[in-house]
Formats: C-alpha cells, sequence, structure tokens
C-alpha cells in the first residue's frame, strides 16, 4: 500500500510538472507577443511571416494574369496556386524562391495560429472569435500552399488544381454517408465566402493593419484593394463551394472543381470575358494589398 502511494505521488508530481512547464511556456509566448511588433510568437516568425505575405501576393498576381490570358482565349494555362507555383517554379531563380516562399508561408500559418490562439486583444469579444476563426483559416490556405512549394522544390508531382479537387470528392463520397460530408464541407466554402464578402464590406482586414502613421491617400489605397480583392476571392471561391455542392447532390465527383475550373465557370457565364478579367483584376488588387499587408500587419 505504501509503495503504490509513493508511485502515485511520483506520478503526481511529474504531471504537476509537466503541467509547470506547460503554463511557463504559454505564459511565455504571451509576453512575447504582448512585447512584439505583431502577434507572431518571436521576431524571426515575425520576419519570415512578412516574407511568406509577400509570396501570398504573388501567387494571386500569377493568378490574375493567368486568369487574364484564359479569357483572352490562351490554351494550356492554368489560374490556380499549382499553376503559379509551377510558373515560380520554372524562373530564372525558382528554387531559390520556392524554398524562401515555403520558409515563410509556414511561418506566417504559425503566426496566425498563434493569433487564432490569443490574438487581436483590441476588439470585442464577438469580432475577436470571428477574427481568430478567420487566423485558422489562413493557417491553414498559407500551410497548404507551402506544401505546395515543399512539393515542387523536391522534384514531386503536384496534381493540377481540378484533379486535386475530383480526386478529394471521390474519396469524401465514397465514405458512409460521403454525400452529406461532401454538403457540409461545400456549406463551409460558402459561408468562409460570405465571411469574405463582409471583411470587403466593413473593410474589417484595416483593423489587423497598423497604418495609423500612413497617410490618408495610402490608407485609402489599401483599404480599396483589400476591399476589391477580397471580394473577387469571395466570388471564385463560392463558384468553388456551388461545385462542391453539386458533386454532393449528383453523387458526381467530376463535377467538383476548384480555383482554375471556378474561374473558366465565371468565364462561360453571360458576361464571359468581361466578368473573368473583373474578377482576375480582384486577384491582382489583392495581390498588391498583400505587399501592403506584409509591411504593415500586427496580427
Amino acid at each position: 500500500m505504501i509503495g503504490l502511494t509513493g508511485s502515485g505521488c511520483v506520478a503526481g508530481h511529474r504531471q504537476g510538472y509537466r503541467i509547470g512547464v506547460s503554463l511557463l511556456e504559454l505564459a511565455r509566448l504571451r509576453r512575447c507577443v504582448a512585447e512584439g511588433r505583431s502577434d507572431a510568437p518571436g521576431p524571426a516568425v515575425d520576419a519570415l511571416g512578412r516574407v511568406g505575405l509577400v509570396g501570398y501576393g504573388v501567387v494571386h498576381l500569377v493568378v490574375a494574369w493567368s486568369a487574364l490570358q484564359i479569357a483572352l482565349g490562351s490554351p494550356g494555362v492554368s489560374a490556380d496556386a499549382q499553376g503559379a507555383v509551377a510558373v515560380v517554379a520554372q524562373s530564372r531563380f525558382g528554387g531559390l524562391a520556392l524554398g524562401l516562399g515555403a520558409a515563410g508561408l509556414l511561418a506566417f500559418a504559425l503566426w496566425q495560429l498563434s493569433a487564432a490562439v490569443m490574438g487581436f486583444r483590441w476588439v470585442r469579444a464577438a469580432e475577436r472569435t470571428r477574427k481568430r476563426a478567420g487566423a485558422m483559416a489562413k493557417a491553414l490556405a498559407t500551410s497548404a500552399l507551402a506544401g505546395l512549394a515543399l512539393r515542387s522544390l523536391l522534384g514531386r508531382r503536384v496534381k493540377a488544381g481540378n484533379a486535386s479537387a475530383v480526386s478529394a470528392s471521390a474519396e469524401v463520397l465514397a465514405l458512409p454517408g460521403g454525400r452529406v460530408v461532401l454538403g457540409l464541407a461545400a456549406a463551409v466554402i460558402l459561408v468562409l465566402a460570405a465571411g469574405m464578402v463582409y471583411t470587403a464590406l466593413r473593410c474589417t482586414f484595416m483593423g489587423d493593419l497598423e497604418v495609423r502613421r500612413l497617410k490618408p491617400l495610402a490608407r485609402q489605397l489599401i483599404a480599396v484593394t483589400g476591399a476589391v480583392g477580397h471580394l473577387a476571392r469571395a466570388t471564385a471561391l463560392a463558384v468553388v463551394g456551388l461545385l462542391v455542392a453539386t458533386a454532393a447532390a449528383f453523387a458526381d465527383p467530376r463535377r467538383a472543381g476548384g480555383l482554375d475550373t471556378a474561374l473558366r465557370v465565371l468565364g462561360d457565364t453571360a458576361p464571359g470575358s468581361a466578368l473573368l478579367i473583373a474578377v482576375g483584376g480582384g486577384f491582382a488588387a489583392y495581390g498588391v494589398f498583400c505587399l501592403a499587408d506584409a509591411a504593415t500587419r500586427r496580427a
């Protein structure tokens, strides 16, 4: 009995030690965030994360250029992240750009995870919850893009965006209740698109930036490019959500599609090329916004 009690005490002390270490680490991280330039957990992550934001902007600029080419009838163009990574990989310093971009995107993802846990301290609880959810979405998006860059850097074949979407939809549909799961995924995508529209119309992204020292014209330009960019991304994402919903409704994974397919669907609508050029221009605006974001982001 005494031995068992002693073992229990030792185990309890060890568990208490682990909890104490975890709390100390959390306190250190909170202090680092509170004292730093941004919610990034440390200056190295802050600096690399800003590099990642520049890379994120470059990807959107390449997608915008590809959308313009599609609108003008150029064949064999892929207007999505996979296509953008391929374009960067084929450039003169493609390997260096992909490596630096991947490191920066992963650092930005870590930064956003930190913000999702303890960031946005300057806003009210409801708005803080929405912003933290947005930070988590950014973390997932940028880490996925970093994964594409790393696969290309390692010489591994990257699936085309539509092929990847079709393959993922097929895997989900093969599960028990797969149509329901895929339908829920479509609903989540549409909710994210609606959130982007809200962000664009209210310009809530400006609250994540340190722009008080900028001239009014500079602030206005950042707000306009950010709003236009978010609306364009919301439009494309909403089409992706509708494609996934259609795949779920008809139990046909071939009806799903990624960004490239969504942009081509927009080009096939009544406004045709004009709408595609407008959305492509919005992606270009978002790419420019990312550059300002990299210079002024605090959350």
